[in-house]
């Protein structure tokens, strides 16, 4: 089997981002009396782009449609500040990035959360500059768990479903990255991705 290509998810993968995404839009939906319990954020919610999260938080709970936008800009600025004050550079990523690089390998990030913000995070991590292609939720694309995303990205690339792997961590990334076709490898979290992952993928195959 030739690899020519690895595809990250983002949050809680290459940037331990997840708490931030779930404590900033809760931080927001406070000040209107609402908010996401643990349990349904990493059941129901987690992976989600925060548009889709608001769209099932008013079907599950009546959250009024009319502050979506209010509380879509407020999670940004409180996600922002947790990047500014949290995001650092993760040497055992670089490493692992350096290693896939050396190796021919292209890299890319195909992400639920927006451009900018991906751009921002990936800077802050110092990792930026081994991406071939990073694609954000606000390109046009479904978002996962739809595989359109995921797609795109082999189309840009032009690579076939089975010269890929996809790293992803949450569901409906993970739906996402097996309905492409692509090898996908699942990990439990962001203290997960490294080297390590990428040789059992090899021992299995």
């Amino acid at each position: 089997m030739i690899i020519k290509t690895v595809i990250f998810d983002l949050d809680g993968v290459l940037v331990d981002a997840t708490e931030w995404h779930f404590e900033a839009l809760n931080d927001a939906l406070q000040l209107f009396g609402y908010e996401i319990n643990k349990q349904d954020h990493e059941t129901v919610y987690n992976g989600l782009p925060t548009t889709e999260k608001l769209k099932l938080l008013t079907k599950r709970k009546g959250f009024p449609i009319g502050l979506h936008e209010v509380v879509k800009r407020l999670k940004r600025k409180y996600t922002d500040q947790f990047v500014e004050q949290y995001c650092r550079p993760s040497y055992e990523k670089q490493i692992m990035l350096t290693h896939l690089k050396s190796r021919g390998i292209k890299l890319a990030v195909c992400s639920n959360a927006q451009k900018y913000s991906v751009l921002n995070m990936l800077k802050k991590s110092q990792i930026d500059h081994f991406f071939d292609l990073i694609i954000g939720n606000d390109e046009g694309y479904k978002p996962k768990p739809h595989s359109e995303i995921y797609l795109a990205a082999f189309k840009k690339l032009k690579v076939k479903p089975e010269e890929v792997i996809i790293v992803e961590d949450a569901p409906h990334g993970v739906k996402a990255a097996k309905d492409s076709g692509a090898n996908t490898i699942e990990v439990a979290g962001y203290e997960h991705v490294n080297l390590t992952i990428f040789n059992k993928f090899y021992e299995t195959k």
